[in-house]
């Protein structure tokens, strides 16, 4: 009688393999492109809600956007960018006073760490003799370097006292003084430098110089020497310079250490709004970038699952492959199976030796069908600038979902095999 182990039965499958090596191929074809492309999107998936989140987090994690809001949209989400972005410009009477943000800092001291205002004062160059720089002028206020992150490099950061007297003073990038200075940045504190700008050229004294560091947000194929970096300005220099209204329509504020930032934008935004009440188009919103963050990651995950499902269909395209062809080696190899039955071997030997037989395709195709999905969604994620490898729990999944469509594939063609009648098996030619 003869006795055969799982061991034996895989020696067999792997001899049947290499006995018709293209038609093994072919079959683990559709298996493998499936787990390519389910390990590939899950991996570009990951690597574009990494990209994501340290964009924001780039933002501060602690930060929350005060915006305006149409009063015929507050039924939409305050989490829904959409809404803030696409938006009619709003009137002058509209926006939001300095002397409401003022009475906001006031009553939520000791909570918010910072508030950043600004203004653009438009795009041009910073010159000095025959060099140059291009530069995007900025108005600020003092806060806004804490709430943004702003690394100084030398001397210091607009302040209070530069804002209230409308000075011609400014903090440069280092990238600025590199094409300027030769790069030397205690020898540009104090120098003044020409700012051509589309409202006019105009004279400013650089009071500080800070690290310019690329935003995961912005993309420029300019050259390093022709990059256009921020140039800081007083916000008020700046209001004056482009003649734009004292108000603003959007505001970011920081949260305090150890503060709820969820918590303080539902606050801010019930006290501003208070001052809207009687506005017929307006109303205020404030998000926070926790929870943006939070509803950004779960999109994202829902929509690598929908896209990954998708893409696993192809594996049912080619476990349906690896049926039609352990169908095509059953009859093939009927024979074989007659000698093996009259020799002793049971219909369970026969159903396992198959069964066997077609998982190894699919796990061998899964296996390649892993790396070449890591190698494709390696390189995609690092086209984000967020270079990531398949988790643990994908590979697992991918190896899973071989082992499960190799064993419900095929069974079938198996127990064909196992319930054949020995006499007629071998009579068969």
């Amino acid at each position: 009688r003869e006795k055969m182990g799982l061991g034996e039965s895989i020696r067999l499958a792997f001899e049947g393999l290499k006995a018709n090596k293209m038609r093994a191929v072919l079959t683990m074809l559709g298996i493998i492109i499936g787990i390519a492309a389910v390990i590939g999107i899950l991996t570009v998936g990951d690597g574009l809600s990494g990209y994501i989140n340290s964009t924001m987090s780039d933002l501060g994690a602690s930060s929350i956007i005060v915006t305006l809001q149409e009063k015929d949209r507050e039924a939409v989400s305050s989490e829904d960018m959409m809404s803030m972005m696409v938006m009619k410009q709003p009137e002058t009477t509209d926006l939001m006073t300095p002397e409401m943000i003022a009475a906001m800092q006031e009553q939520f001291a000791g909570r918010l760490a910072a508030t950043s205002l600004s203004e653009s004062a438009g795009s041009g160059k910073a010159k000095d003799g025959r060099l140059y720089a291009n530069v995007s002028a900025m108005g600020v206020n003092e806060g806004y370097f804490t709430v943004n992150n702003v690394k100084l490099s030398e001397g210091r950061f607009l302040q209070q006292k530069d804002d209230d007297g409308r000075r011609m003073v400014c903090v440069v990038s280092d990238r600025l003084v590199g094409n300027l200075f030769d790069g030397d940045q205690k020898q540009a504190l104090g120098q003044e430098v020409l700012v051509q700008l589309s409202g006019g050229s105009y004279t400013f004294r650089i009071v500080g110089v800070y690290k310019y560091e690329q935003s995961a947000i912005s993309f420029s194929t300019a050259s390093d020497k022709d990059l256009a970096t921020s140039l800081y300005i007083p916000l008020s220099t700046a209001k004056q310079l482009t003649g734009a209204s004292r108000g603003y329509s959007m505001i970011t504020v920081q949260a305090a250490v150890g503060e709820s930032s969820t918590e303080v934008a539902a606050e801010v935004k019930n006290y501003l709004a208070r001052y809207y009440r009687t506005n017929e188009n307006y109303t205020v919103t404030a998000i926070s970038m926790d929870s943006m963050i939070s509803s950004v990651n779960s999109m994202m995950n829902t929509l690598s699952v929908a896209i990954a499902v998708i893409a696993a269909i192809s594996l049912l395209v080619g476990g349906i492959g690896v049926m039609n062809i352990m169908l095509v080696s059953v009859t093939e190899r009927t024979r074989e199976i007659g000698t093996r039955k009259a020799l002793g071997a049971t219909n369970g030997n026969i159903r396992i030796q198959f069964v066997v037989e077609s998982v190894i395709i699919c796990l061998v195709g899964g296996a390649i069908g892993i790396v070449l999905g890591a190698v494709m969604g390696y390189v995609g994620s690092g086209l984000l600038k967020n270079a990531v490898l398949p988790g643990i729990g994908a590979i697992a999944l991918a190896f899973g979902f071989s082992l499960a469509v190799g064993v419900f594939f095929g069974y079938y063609p198996a127990n064909k095999a196992a319930m054949m009648d020995p006499i007629e098996a071998l009579r068969y030619e």
